[in-house]
């Protein structure tokens, strides 16, 4: 890199870090300035502009807040209290938003469920939130109450848009509500430090975890991305990202949010209509994931791919051959990369804009982050120590497990942990490099190059990541298991080309015929989309450890390669919802990306 571009790049770096930094600095964990007084206040200064955009209608600043207000009231009625939650499992929508805000008025936590579970899967998390009553949508309805059939004790459920059956009419009671602003003394006592929101992670093992949102964090994920995007008040944000996720519905709506712009608000995504629909909402720009991105290059190409006018974006998982072709074809000129876990303290930011990477820190503000990559062992599952008992750093340019210093008196470091005091404690390290430091296991596997940019690598552990979402090996085997005639399942991911991150795979022994359309039509009853095996193998005995823990590294290596086994092997196949028989000219198909998951 030549003097000029080296110190163009340190100045883009410095200039973006620095306002993100202001940004931030009004936020302390120990103030009572929560984010119900910080929306209360960006309703005040921008309350006649345009805050939410749907298909149907319109909200401005004010608007959202009078609604959040007769959510606040209509909990007051209910008798609900500061630390009760109320679940919100729906689809993204106007209200959104205003129903968690509304909710942290008076101190009322919200827990934000991923609209694709149900059964079992919803039931637990509703239950590790401690969840008092549901809200939900008539087409969530049934898995509502399927969830309900589970819990020892049923929840209360509420519907919108007219209410349905075995449920009760959310839109008529908050009709009946007050507009007026509760009294601030009902959140009275309440610091940032303590959960704003409960969402939930894969994590690495086993079921959903709920990871403790405070103020202090979701307003830290607020105001981080408007400088690195541009961000200001005539801007459109467009979110077809799920808003119960972090990266939606806290960074790409606190970004248009906090400096007065609007947030589109679409219920999903399509590859087909995602620029005509940017083009219609005069979206300026949006939040993605890297899956989300890939679709969009697979399109073919038309004049929608220029004829709009998003120019930024934020998000994460941007493959480095996806990031170049995107720019190319669809001219947006800035790509704001990002790096962290809903519940974690590690956080990177690309700053400017190097392909690929998700941030950079250079050694004159090393001391500002926490993050170290330390030696991963694969057979262990667990960091490689030193004579000393200490981590070993791995060297520049190696893969290691990215850790976080835990610090409890700084809000960039903080680790809120879950809702279990188990799970907490599996993701801490403790005597890292001195004696008595703690330090958050991310679960990832990067790497730093010379110019201080890391890039990720791989996740570890038993979850891996397809369609954008965590899959816990755990959750899927225990579903598996349960199918009649299924011994055991060993599940783990697969590469496919052409796909980003890995399609699961199960090594099933099972007793008697396999019949894939009775799995098939199982598995869609109980696992969410991105979570169902896309392949299955055939094994005749479990392959475990003396401690009966299964062996993934020879059939991660095989993968769905037919010539590297003898056992069969099939796939999913949605047309005929089943799971067919793999063919090697299937599997050349898959292999050239002529198939599409």
């Amino acid at each position: 890199m030549n003097p000029i571009a080296s110190l163009l790049r340190e100045y883009n770096y410095l200039t973006t870090m620095l306002g993100t930094l202001k940004n931030l600095s009004h936020i302390d964990p120990n103030a009572e300035f929560l984010v119900a007084d910080e929306f209360e206040q960006l309703v005040d200064k921008y309350a006649p502009r345009t805050a939410f955009i749907t298909k149907t209608a319109t909200w401005t600043y004010a608007e959202f807040d009078l609604y959040a207000n007769r959510v606040a009231n209509w909990a007051v009625d209910l008798r609900l209290v500061p630390g009760d939650t109320v679940a919100l499992f729906t689809r993204n929508r106007l209200e959104y938003v205003a129903i968690w805000y509304g909710l942290s008025k008076v101190g009322v936590q919200a827990a934000l469920v991923n609209d694709l579970l149900q059964g079992k899967g919803l039931a637990h998390c509703l239950a590790v939130a401690e969840t008092k009553i549901m809200l939900t949508e008539p087409g969530l309805m049934d898995a509502a109450i399927s969830a309900n059939s589970h819990l020892p004790e049923a929840l209360s459920l509420w519907c919108f848009d007219g209410g349905a059956k075995g449920s009760q009419d959310f839109d008529t009671a908050i009709s009946t509500t007050s507009v007026e602003r509760p009294t601030r003394h009902l959140r009275a006592g309440i610091t940032g430090r303590e959960t704003l929101l409960k969402m939930f992670t894969s994590g690495t093992t086993g079921l959903p975890k709920a990871v403790k949102v405070s103020h202090v964090r979701a307003q830290r994920y607020m105001h981080s991305f408007s400088v690195a995007t541009g961000a200001c008040k005539t801007d459109r944000m467009m979110m077809v990202l799920p808003m119960y996720h972090a990266t939606g519905g806290l960074c790409g709506v606190g970004a248009a949010l906090t400096v007065g712009a609007a947030v589109i608000v679409e219920q999903g995504f399509s590859a087909r209509k995602f620029w005509q629909t940017a083009a219609e909402h005069d979206a300026t720009l949006f939040t993605y994931v890297g899956e989300l991105c890939r679709f969009l290059i697979n399109t073919e190409t038309g004049p929608a791919d220029t004829k709009h006018s998003i120019r930024a974006m934020l998000g994460n998982g941007l493959r480095p051959e996806v990031w170049t072709e995107f720019q190319r074809r669809f001219g947006v000129k800035t790509i704001a990369e990002f790096y962290g876990a809903t519940e974690g303290n590690v956080g990177l930011m690309n700053a400017d804009g190097q392909v690929g990477a998700m941030g950079r820190i250079p050694w004159y503000v090393k001391k500002a982050f926490n993050l170290e990559l330390v030696a991963h062992d694969f057979e262990t599952s667990e960091v490689v120590r030193a004579e000393d008992g200490s981590c070993v750093r791995v060297k520049l340019g190696d893969a290691g497990e990215a850790i976080g210093r835990i610090d409890p008196n700084d809000p960039r470091f903080l680790f809120e942990g879950y809702g279990n005091a188990k799970d907490t404690k599996n993701k801490i390290l403790t005597d890292v490099f001195e004696p008595g430091d703690r330090y958050f296991r991310t679960g990832d596997l990067m790497r730093r190059d010379r110019k201080a940019y890391y890039y990720f690598v791989d996740r570890i552990g038993d979850t891996f990541r397809w369609m954008a979402q965590n899959v816990a090996t755990g959750e899927v085997a225990a579903v598996l298991s349960a199918f009649p005639g299924v011994q055991s399942a060993n599940v783990y991911g697969v590469e496919v080309p052409g796909c980003d991150g890995k399609a699961g795979m199960a090594a099933m022994a099972i007793n008697g015929a396999f019949d894939g359309k009775a799995l098939y039509a199982w598995l869609e009853q109980q696992l969410p989309t991105y979570a169902r095996p896309l392949f299955l193998r055939l094994v005749e005995n479990a392959n475990t450890t003396g401690t009966f823990k299964f062996k993934k590294t020879d059939l991660v290596a095989q993968g769905f390669a037919l010539h590297k086994t003898s056992d069969p092997v099939f796939v999913l196949d949605k047309v005929q919802k089943a799971y067919v028989a793999l063919t090697a000219s299937l599997q050349q198909e898959i292999l050239a990306g002529s198939v599409r998951f």
